[in-house]
């Protein structure tokens, strides 16, 4: 991409702001009247035309205006967005609101969903507070065929995940329900770690499964989301550009399928510090059903120790300025009460 001058700067970012409030194409002439530029229609008609052919805008049909394109939003969050603090007393408001649930996880994270969606007018997503590190919870194994069996794991957090297991030789039910309680009781609360260290205590049957556990907890490491609250659905859905589209109803299939979501957080917002904020335009090429949407995650919570994501999806036309500082300011606070409430 070519740099852009002073003057493709600011009209990229007009043309942004305009079609972020109306949804519409942006003409020169409208540009002109509407900001009192002083410049010609032709000057400014001129510049659109090359935003375009740099890749910054896009021209739905011949005759119409430019909308951007997803790299021209991706230079307007990374080089030209002025992100403005929440007035003092919104943040106001919203800290009294927490700190009268201080000790309600739960109400937290439906007020964290609520205020998102509400503040970005799109759709949000929080994470429960989960240790950052796989624990075990519990273990279930069932014979199917033969020598398979299915091993069904649960983790602290909630997180349930399921694997075959072919054994050397076949195992009964009962042999299999006694192991299950057995290593239960034996590995309850412990992360991948604390029970490689017990390896050596087991009896060939629980080795086996304790291997498995272990290939499974390591896999799952901090991917765990732990239970996902969601907000502001209708709001995607309401979309000018979404209304009655296939569009619409895949984003809200992908944030409800668990395991794609937590695939976006694993590859994303799980390896940054808390209160960095990450925005995905366009899916980024990794995710198809998002291709004509933005995502805005952060993490929150205290490293190593326990911590949990919220984000915000919306068309990529949302407000960035509004939602980044939303999504910063409540990651904060959600990171003092994690601190101050479950953290020893």
């Amino acid at each position: 991409m070519n740099e852009l001058s002073d003057r493709q700067k600011l009209i990229l970012s007009l043309v942004i702001h305009e079609y972020t409030r109306s949804a519409a194409p942006i003409g020169s002439q409208h540009l002109v009247e509407h900001y009192h530029l002083d410049m010609s229609s032709a000057t400014v008609r001129n510049e659109l035309a090359a935003l375009t052919e740099m890749g910054y805008l896009r021209q739905p049909h011949t005759s119409a205006g430019r909308i951007p394109s997803e790299e021209g939003y991706r230079f307007f969050v990374s080089r030209l967005l002025q992100e403005t603090d929440l007035p003092d007393s919104t943040r106001q408001t919203i800290s009294h609101q927490f700190y009268q649930m201080r000790h309600d996880v739960e109400q937290w994270m439906r007020l964290t969903a609520s205020l998102l969606a509400r503040q970005s007018r799109a759709a949000s997503l929080v994470t429960a507070p989960h240790p950052e590190q796989a624990l075990f919870k519990h273990i279930e194994l069932i014979a199917t065929r033969g020598r398979q069996v299915l091993m069904v794991l649960v983790l602290m957090g909630g997180d349930v995940r399921q694997h075959f297991l072919t054994l050397a030789e076949s195992v009964t039910q009962e042999q299999l329900s006694i192991t299950a309680d057995s290593l239960s009781n034996f590995f309850e609360g412990l992360d991948a770690s604390g029970i490689a260290a017990l390896r050596s205590t087991l009896n060939a049957l629980e080795l086996d499964m304790a291997d498995a556990v272990l290939d499974e907890m390591r896999g799952a490491g901090a991917v765990s989301a732990g239970e996902i609250y969601l907000d502001g659905l209708t709001n995607v859905l309401a979309d000018p550009e979404f209304s009655g589209s296939e569009d619409a109803r895949r984003a809200v299939r992908f944030i409800e399928e668990r395991s794609l979501l937590q695939d976006l957080l694993a590859r994303n917002v799980l390896t940054t510090s808390p209160g960095g904020v990450q925005v995905l335009i366009g899916g980024e090429g990794a995710w198809e059903e998002l291709r004509q949407f933005s995502v805005v995650l952060a993490r929150y919570g205290t490293p190593g120790q326990v911590t949990g994501t919220l984000g915000v999806l919306g068309p990529m036309r949302m407000h960035y300025g509004r939602t980044i500082s939303t999504i910063r300011f409540l990651s904060g606070l959600l990171s003092e009460l994690v601190a101050d409430t479950l953290v020893d």
